[in-house]
């Protein structure tokens, strides 16, 4: 019998190292599983941001009206399981350690052996197929038509939740290359929910859905209205629907919101029936940690996920929203392969003094390196050789100055400063 750990030595191990885009090993290993996706109820969401955020919005609707739902996302935060949900409750470690049990020697059977994100996939649907899921939302990895979870082939409904730069190196390095992958996952029957707002990546989604034959639905057509937005969260009306509340409290969540009630829409007609109370109820206890998370009141400290160009800018929009009169401390860490000097650009203006780190990752941009980039844009910064000294100082900096705190970085680094917060005995 296979141990927790030895699962978790196996998916990470160095044979299933590396993103290699195409369905021929994932096909390959579920057809070798039984295809445990075939007779399941798929809702598929991709998108270049927001598409975590939709992901758990729907999944707790679905959940509160009453269906035994499944959530396959990623990057986790603290556990690996959190990747892989049911009813709102992670893989436990002896589930995960018997459904990596099953998949692994059909996957080291094969000649072209699976990467690491297919090997998460299979597992994850062979999980979701025990547990009689009555639908699952399946979040992609980083693309869409080569993605491995675009081995389904009937889904309820498609999802693209906006379209940016990022992955170029893998998707193409135009909005209208990576719509165009994106846009891979529309199915036939399935009506496609365009939460985004990028005209060319619009048109090309549009023309892909018309292509297939699906209705396109764009949801920000029907914009919302009387947005109110606190620390308690975002209210906001659209179309009929009135005071719709969710406790995230980032700008950007809107347009999720938005996205999420136009897809919901859809799903009665597909032969999910959902009463509005069961949505209220859905979105109003919706939880997705390390998305403009409010940590800690004294002092106000608050992380978000942010760790490419387009997430930096909609934290700033957030920062700048929740504090249009003063400026913030920043936490940060960065990818050296990430666009850095922009997003200097777009924070230094926020910044009273900014904290750095070196994210635990082979291509983290070094803390020192990052910080000199915030001098020489005017900000006093200075880098730290350790995730605890980064926050025990930037924790006693925001005390002492009574300034708010603001943690930006990969959901990997939240993890690792969330537990610095815990050890420093802030949270």
């Amino acid at each position: 019998m296979m141990t927790y750990q030895e699962a978790i030595d196996y998916i990470h191990s160095v044979v299933w190292k590396g993103s290699r885009p195409g369905l021929s090993r994932i096909t390959e290993l579920l057809n070798l599983l039984n295809n445990p996706q075939n007779g399941m109820r798929f809702i598929h969401i991709a998108g270049t941001n927001g598409k975590g955020s939709t992901s758990a919005m729907t999944e707790s609707v679905l959940r509160a009206a009453g269906y035994r739902t499944g959530l396959f996302v990623s990057p986790y935060i603290k556990h690996f399981n959190e990747r892989i949900c049911v009813s709102g409750e992670p893989i436990s470690n002896e589930a995960l350690a018997a459904a990596t049990a099953m998949v692994k020697p059909f996957a080291d059977s094969m000649a072209d052996a699976p990467t690491e994100f297919e090997l998460i996939t299979a597992i994850g649907l062979v999980y979701f197929k025990e547990m009689d899921c009555d639908v699952v939302v399946l979040e992609t990895g980083m693309g869409g038509r080569l993605d491995s979870t675009n081995v389904i082939e009937d889904p309820l409904a498609t999802v693209i939740t906006g379209i940016a730069l990022d992955h170029t190196a893998y998707l193409g390095d135009t909005v209208e290359a990576i719509a165009a992958e994106k846009a891979g996952i529309i199915k036939k029957n399935a009506p496609m929910i365009w939460g985004g707002f990028d005209p060319a990546a619009r048109r090309v989604i549009a023309e892909a859905a018309e292509k297939a034959g699906v209705p396109f639905v764009a949801a920000m057509d029907t914009p919302p209205a009387n947005v109110r937005i606190d620390r308690n969260g975002i209210t906001l009306d659209r179309g009929a629907l009135r005071d719709v509340h969710i406790p995230l409290m980032a700008p950007y969540q809107v347009q999720n919101l938005c996205t999420v009630l136009a897809l919901l829409a859809e799903l009665p007609a597909r032969g999910l029936p959902i009463g509005e109370e069961a949505l209220r109820r859905g979105l109003a206890t919706v939880r997705w940690p390390g998305r403009f998370e409010k940590l800690s009141n004294d002092p106000l400290i608050i992380s978000d996920g942010a760790h490419n160009p387009e997430g930096i800018e909609a934290a700033a929009v957030a920062i700048r929203t929740h504090f249009p009169n003063e400026r913030v401390l920043l936490l940060t860490g960065v990818m050296a392969d990430k666009d850095h000097s922009g997003m200097v650009a777009t924070l230094s203006p926020l910044a009273a003094e900014v904290f750095t780190l070196t994210p635990d990752n082979p291509r983290a941009l070094d803390a020192a390196a990052y910080a000199a980039e915030f001098r020489a844009a005017g900000v006093p910064a200075t880098g730290f050789a350790t995730v605890r000294e980064a926050v025990s100082a930037a924790v006693a900096a925001a005390r002492a100055r009574h300034l708010p705190l603001i943690s930006l970085g990969s959901l990997y680094m939240y993890a690792e400063v969330t537990a610095a917060l815990e050890e420093l005995g802030v949270i």
